[in-house]
């Protein structure tokens, strides 16, 4: 489980076509406290240490992680949010973060506001009904803070600390990005599914055919 608290703004240093996929290197100082096998959520989506040296490390993207998130666009050079999974000693900072992400979402206006930013992301229709004004969400695994919320958007306001110690700093109108909604949403919309209370005609639950 992560927290959404972005540890380490790596550089992407490769990304090669394998069977079925892809292999992500990156290079980023965490490398060196990571073992192969580790966990790591990688712009919000877990994925597992295959490889590792001094200062980079390998993971490997299969054909449904690249199908549903930004991941197989990465490119050299790009700067991915990093966050090793939280320590069962560990203060619960952000928000419950999982790494499974449920849909991507476009980067449609970028804000400055003084020293701040304002952000509105797109989404697909599908996700409209988990998210809340003043609910959680996560953006390329940033745990963030729903401001405002439109039909098919919402707005995040970004700190100036954020800004410059993640991947946003060098992000762009057009932008994909990774989207997690608050699983304890899901939970909710789920309960009320077997329960029979979905209303008729309403969206279908996550991951229902």
């Amino acid at each position: 489980m992560f927290t959404g608290l972005v540890e380490h703004a790596g550089r992407v240093v490769a990304l090669e076509a394998i069977e079925g996929g892809y292999r992500l290197s990156i290079e980023t100082p965490l490398a060196s406290e990571l073992r192969d096998g580790d966990s790591i959520a990688v712009n919000g989506v877990c994925l597992t240490v295959v490889g590792r040296d001094a200062d980079r490390f390998a993971t490997e993207i299969g054909p449904e992680t690249a199908r549903v998130t930004t991941l197989g666009a990465c490119r050299p050079g790009t700067r991915v949010n990093l966050e090793r999974p939280m320590r069962p000693d560990g203060r619960m900072g952000g928000h419950f973060v999982l790494g499974h992400v449920d849909g991507t979402g476009t980067l449609t206006a970028i804000r400055p506001d003084g020293d701040f930013y304002w952000l509105t992301v797109s989404f697909d229709p599908a996700l409209a009904a988990y998210f809340i004004p003043k609910g959680s969400v996560a953006v390329d695994g940033i745990s963030l803070t729903v401001a405002a919320l439109r039909e098919r958007e919402f707005d995040v306001q970004i700190i100036p600390f954020t800004w410059d110690h993640t991947n946003l700093a060098a992000s762009r109108v057009g932008d994909g990005v990774n989207l997690e909604v608050d699983v304890i949403g899901k939970y909710v919309l789920r309960v009320a599914q077997l329960a029979g209370m979905w209303p008729a005609g309403g969206p279908a639950p996550l991951d229902t055919p």
